[in-house]
């Protein structure tokens, strides 16, 4: 498993809620590569509960798209935009949980669309949630535009 370096780190306005480390409200994720998984351990907080207790459902959806995103980012190597995103919620995550595991990767690609297979694992192994997400992907030259322009782990060279 290698950790995935972050590509947006130093991009001016970067600010997103699921992975700037400087959000201070953000979730500050990280992401690991791990064969065709993309994937990231998070500690829940009382912070993001729905009911007492309990994760809310809109985070454990944002983790999830977060994931899919990344998948995006190092797996496909460009940039995109969620167009449709499916959850189901399994088994309730507490706030208490030590540990989740949000893992990803991609289920199928047709042309320009990548359909991302998701979970969110709890710390005793059990699938909590699912999701489904189909990702819009950038063509090379839009996402250059964007400020994309690899997305490497550590311990790799860029390929010039």
């Amino acid at each position: 498993m290698k950790k995935i370096i972050n590509p947006w780190q130093h991009k001016p306005e970067y600010n997103c809620f699921g992975c700037c480390p400087d959000n201070p409200i953000g979730l500050h994720l990280e992401f690991y590569e791990d064969g065709d998984y993309v994937l990231s351990r998070w500690q829940p907080e009382k912070n993001y509960q729905g009911w007492v207790n309990t994760m809310h459902g809109g985070i454990l959806s944002t983790l999830i798209d977060e994931v899919c995103g990344w998948v995006v980012t190092r797996k496909l190597q460009t940039s995109g935009y969620t167009v449709q995103l499916n959850v189901k919620f399994r088994k309730a995550v507490p706030t208490t949980e030590p540990e989740l595991t949000i893992r990803a990767k991609v289920a199928k690609q047709v042309r320009n669309l990548a359909y991302i297979h998701a979970e969110i694992v709890n710390s005793a192994g059990e699938v909590c949630n699912e999701g489904e997400a189909i990702y819009f992907l950038m063509p090379p030259e839009k996402a250059h535009e964007m400020g994309f322009e690899r997305c490497e782990v550590e311990g790799e060279s860029a390929v010039v």
